[in-house]
């Protein structure tokens, strides 16, 4: 059996930070291309751009809010046609996906800068392609990793809470599917089976949830960096993303991937559907009560999602529910990671139960 584990080449993080861009630039190039979203054009580069411009040339584009296949087109011929060979991504998801697609055109190195903790996807060798729809285009599988992740926690700290808690939703799911992985021997992102390294880390990501996440809450509602916002938040970013790309993925994020369909649920983050995919699994793989208490209490500590109603889904019709399971069970999902056959019904079943669970609970 051949193991494969990947890895960014450098994972930077801490209060200040993004300080480092200074260095880091030049490091990799002679010109950077920053690609910037709005909010963080209007915010974050202004305090940085002389620094950055004594350090090294750089020129700064404001990202089109999704990350399509024209829009990494402009940024790519913008980011050519000024010579630049370095870029440099700085807010969430998309922006850093657009980034990371621009500079596998470019064949270039990239520094991704999260501005928010709410994914994994900081980490990770992917970058999703959206129609203009919004729908998922295509998934675009990189080269490799990004060359530096850097996290500045100050930046983390002043973010929405609920977007961090989004994360610790995300993250919640690291172990659950890189255990069902690593049991079951189920590829792996890159293709191949997890190495001991990255389902020990995987723990390790759980682990800290359960210890510092309703603390790094509270440091997150008073916008204040902490030992516990510090832990949290690389539990999110860093190890949730070796844990899903080089652990594995199973059921949680195939039950996300079929709440997608629901309109009800547009208005959700990734992390909060994740999250009920979370409970969804123990129930559906036979998690012993003790296990079943610590996941709900740790949910109900930060504020995750434990009820159909907590995700929009208040009034959910069973027809809603099969459409669910029914995307969920798709021939290329995940929760076919799992060790026994699973089918669209078990699913429904498990979803009910996991809702009536969150329900007993909330009393």
């Amino acid at each position: 059996m051949i193991t494969t584990t990947i890895f960014p080449g450098r994972y930077i993080q801490g209060s200040g930070a993004i300080q480092r861009l200074t260095k880091l630039i030049p490091r990799y190039g002679t010109k950077g291309f920053l690609i910037c979203s709005p909010s963080s054009f209007d915010t974050v580069l202004p305090p940085l751009k002389v620094a950055l411009e004594d350090a090294v040339p750089v020129v700064a584009e404001q990202f089109g809010r999704e990350c399509l296949d024209e829009e990494i087109d402009r940024l790519s011929d913008l980011a050519r046609g000024a010579g630049c060979d370095v870029v440099v991504g700085i807010d969430g998801g998309k922006t850093l996906d657009t980034a990371k697609a621009v500079a596998h055109g470019l064949e270039c190195p990239v520094i991704v800068v999260p501005t928010i903790a709410s994914t994994d996807a900081p980490c990770s060798a992917l970058s999703v392609i959206y129609k203009e729809t919004g729908r998922i285009k295509r998934v675009l599988v990189l080269r490799r990793n990004p060359d530096v992740v850097l996290v500045d926690t100050d930046i983390i700290a002043r973010s929405l809470v609920r977007l961090l808690v989004a994360g610790m939703g995300d993250a919640l799911a690291t172990w659950f599917e890189a255990e069902s992985c690593m049991i079951k021997h189920a590829r792996n992102m890159a293709g191949g089976t997890g190495s001991t390294a990255v389902f020990t880390l995987a723990r390790l990501c759980y682990d800290l949830l359960l210890e510092h996440g309703a603390s790094a809450r509270l440091a997150c509602e008073a916008k204040v960096v902490t030992p516990a916002l510090e832990h949290v938040t690389e539990a999110n970013i860093l190890l949730s993303g070796l844990g899903f790309e080089s652990g594995g993925l199973a059921t949680a994020h195939a039950i996300h991937d079929g709440l997608t369909t629901l309109e009800q649920c547009h208005g959700y983050y990734h992390g909060e559907k994740v999250a009920f995919g979370v409970l969804t699994s123990l129930f559906l793989t036979d998690k012993p009560s003790e296990t079943i208490d610590e996941v709900y209490s740790f949910c109900e500590s930060v504020g995750l999602p434990t009820t159909f109603a907590d995700i929009g889904l208040d009034s959910v019709s069973d027809d809603d529910l099969i459409k669910v399971a029914n995307v969920a069970c798709g021939a290329k999902e995940t929760i076919h990671n799992e060790l026994a056959p699973v089918t669209p019904e078990m699913v429904v079943a498990s979803m009910k139960v996991a809702n009536a669970e969150g329900v007993r609970r909330k009393g």
